[in-house]
C-alpha cells in the first residue's frame, strides 16, 4: 500500500482495450480530465479569480482547447518552446512563468513570439529585465512584465520587499511592469503543508505588491501558482491562479489531498515480462523512461498498481519497472497487463510522443503531447 493510507483507482479500461494497448503507453481517461478542467474553473470563478493553467503538466493543444472553453483566461507556459508551439497551435495569451534570462539565439525566438502573441514574461532580478529588454528591443512596451518573488518555495524569485526594486528596474528599461508572481512549491513537501503554503503565497504577494506600488507601480495581475494550493490562495489580494497537474492528477496529488484516491486521469499501461515466484518479483515494461524517477517523500515507489492491490514499483531501470510482492500478495502472470498510477506526471508526459484517450473505458482517440521535448 502506499503511505497515502487509500486506496487508489485507476483510469477504467475495459478487457479488449487493455489488451489492444502496444505497452508501455500513457493512457488518459477523458470523464475524470473533463471533470477536473471544469471543476478547477468553476472554483475560481465562484472566488472572482483568472484562471491561467499551466500548460507544461500537457504539453497538449487539444487539452488546451478544453481549458480555455472551460473559461481559462490564457495558458502559462514554462519556455519559449513551449510558447512557439501554443502560439501555432492559435493560443495568443501566453505568460512565461520562469525568470528569463535570454541570450541572442533565445532573444530572437523571444521577440519572434512576442511580435505575435499577447506575451507576459516573469523576472527576477535588474539583470534579467536588461536580457529581457535587449532581446525585445522595439517591441519591449507590446509586452507585459510580472516580478516572480520567492514565497517560500526556495528557488527563483526575489525577495518580496525587493519586488518595487526589480519592478522599478524593468520599468526604466522601457518594459510595461504588471505586477508579481510567486508559485507555493513547498506545497509539495505534505499534505500538512498546504494550508501554509497557501498562507504564504497570499502574504508574500500582498508584500510584494506593496514594495511595486512604493515606487508607483500598480499591480494589475498578481498571481499563485500552484496545484495544491489553488483554491486555498485565490483570495485577498491575489487575482490569478495558475495550476497545472490538476488536469490529470498524478499519486503525488492524491497523497497531499489536492484530488481525491478516484480523480486520477492519468496512467502508464505496462505489461509483466518476467515474473519470478521464488524472489516474489516481477517486472513490467515501464522503467524509468517511462514512469520518470520522482519520488515524494511520503510516497512508497515510483508507482502503483491499484489491480494488484496497490503494489507499488519498488525500482527503476531505463525500462525495467520491479515490484516485490509481500508475501500472500498475488503474482500477476507474464504478459498481464497492469495500469500503473506515476508519482508526478508533468515529466511522464515529456517522455511520451502521445498519449491514449480513453472515454467510459474504451479507447477512443490519440493525442500528440504537442510541446514534448521544447525545454528551452
Amino acid at each position: 500500500m502506499t503511505l497515502t493510507g487509500v486506496t487508489l483507482s485507476a483510469p477504467f479500461l475495459d478487457p479488449e482495450s487493455l489488451r489492444a494497448i502496444d505497452t508501455p503507453a500513457l493512457v488518459i481517461d477523458l470523464g475524470r480530465m473533463d471533470a477536473a478542467i471544469d471543476a478547477m474553473a468553476a472554483g475560481m470563478a465562484e472566488r472572482g479569480v483568472s484562471l491561467r493553467p499551466h500548460a507544461k503538466t500537457h504539453k497538449s493543444l487539444e487539452v488546451a482547447r478544453r481549458q480555455v472553453q472551460a473559461g481559462a483566461a490564457g495558458l502559462t507556459i514554462a519556455t519559449i518552446g513551449e510558447g512557439e508551439v501554443f502560439a501555432d497551435g492559435g493560443f495568443d495569451d501566453l505568460f512565461i512563468a520562469y525568470p528569463l534570462v535570454p541570450g541572442p539565439a533565445k532573444g530572437r525566438r523571444l521577440r519572434a513570439l512576442a511580435e505575435r502573441t499577447h506575451l507576459t514574461i516573469g523576472i527576477d532580478s535588474p539583470t534579467g529585465a536588461q536580457a529581457v529588454a535587449d532581446a525585445l528591443g522595439p517591441v519591449r512596451d507590446a509586452v507585459r512584465v510580472l516580478v516572480e518573488i520567492d514565497a517560500g518555495g526556495l528557488r527563483s524569485g526575489a525577495p518580496p520587499d525587493e519586488a518595487g526594486t526589480v519592478g522599478a528596474a524593468a520599468r526604466r528599461l522601457g518594459l510595461p511592469v504588471m505586477g508579481v508572481f510567486t508559485h507555493g512549491g513547498h506545497s509539495y513537501a505534505s499534505a500538512e503543508m498546504r494550508g501554509a503554503a497557501a498562507d504564504d503565497e497570499v502574504r508574500s504577494l500582498t508584500e510584494a505588491a506593496a514594495s511595486l506600488a512604493g515606487t508607483g507601480i500598480e499591480s494589475l495581475v498578481v498571481s499563485a501558482g500552484s496545484t495544491p494550493t489553488a483554491l486555498a490562495s485565490a483570495r485577498g489580494a491575489v487575482n490569478e491562479e495558475r495550476p497545472g497537474t490538476y488536469v490529470f492528477g498524478d499519486r503525488q496529488q492524491a497523497a497531499l489531498g489536492s484530488i481525491g484516491p478516484d480523480g486520477i486521469a492519468a496512467a502508464v499501461v505496462a505489461t509483466v515480462v518476467s515474473v519470478n515466484r521464488g524472489a516474489r518479483r516481477f517486472v513490467v515494461d515501464a522503467g524509468g523512461k517511462m514512469l520518470g524517477k520522482d519520488v515524494a517523500p511520503y510516497l512508497d515507489g515510483h508507482g502503483e498498481i491499484p489491480a494488484l492491490g496497490g503494489l507499488t514499483v519498488a525500482r527503476l531501470a531505463d525500462h525495467h519497472g520491479t515490484v516485490d510482492a509481500p508475501d500472500g500478495a498475488a503474482l500477476p502472470a507474464v504478459g498481464q497487463v497492469v495500469a500503473v498510477l506515476p508519482n508526478h506526471i508533468c515529466p511522464v508526459v515529456n517522455l511520451v510522443d502521445a498519449f491514449l484517450v480513453v472515454r467510459d473505458g474504451r479507447l477512443v482517440d490519440t493525442w500528440t503531447v504537442d510541446a514534448r521535448g521544447r525545454n528551452g
